[in-house]
């Protein structure tokens, strides 16, 4: 089994690399985890009060279980991983997604090599690098259409959460990653490099200093 793993920042186009590597490698051959569904669970807490929560930090995210659950697809073992709503802020009480065990599991999320334990899973780690103009246009766009936020509430959340935590954890992630990939989609060279080396896993080679 081969772990791919995507970071970035907000809006980067992690996820938009993660799904174009799948669809050209074929969705039959690749579990894909998206790390915001492993946000810890708080519905403990009041609605206001999870909302205040900081959602960049990398303590908003539950690795443990991440983790835990990367190990069982190694062992090859199924396992179900939470949803999470972000309307809400809480983790889905009654629905899951069954990861299976595959070839290659491709891992995308803000934090995925801030963490010295979760990258050590990864073998191979890529850092989607897009300018922050793009980025927060993106964010502004989807908070707006997929998440009910505001547009004040987007720009206090940014100026007050999202750019600093971009900047203490996110940013310097980046020295960690085997490859780094400018301007995310766009940059279909890049993604074709990284389905090559995938695809030449597949076929059983190893010589990862080729491509």
């Amino acid at each position: 089994m081969l772990i791919i793993g995507i970071a970035g920042g907000t809006g980067s186009g992690k996820s938009t690399v993660a799904r174009a590597v799948v669809e050209r490698l074929g969705s039959n051959k690749v579990t894909f985890i998206s790390q915001d569904n492993y946000y810890k669970d708080n519905s403990h807490l009041s609605y206001d009060e999870r909302a205040l929560v900081n959602y960049d930090h990398p303590f908003a995210f539950d690795n443990d279980l991440l983790i835990e659950h990367l190990q069982c697809l190694k062992k090859g073992q199924a396992t179900q991983a939470p949803v999470y709503d972000f309307t809400v802020h809480a983790r889905s009480t009654d629905e899951t997604v069954e990861l299976l065990p595959n070839h290659i599991v491709m891992l995308e999320g803000l934090h995925v090599l801030s963490d010295e334990k979760l990258r050590s899973l990864l073998d191979i780690k890529v850092f989607v690098d897009t300018d922050p103009d793009v980025r927060i246009l993106r964010r502004v766009l989807r908070d707006i259409e997929e998440r009910g936020r505001t547009i004040h509430s987007i720009h206090d959340h940014y100026l007050t959460t999202v750019k600093p935590m971009h900047e203490a954890f996110i940013e310097p992630s980046k020295k960690y990653a085997d490859l780094i990939l400018p301007e995310g989609g766009h940059n279909e060279v890049g993604i074709q490099l990284l389905s090559i080396l995938t695809e030449k896993y597949l076929a059983g080679d190893r010589t990862w200093g080729t491509v």
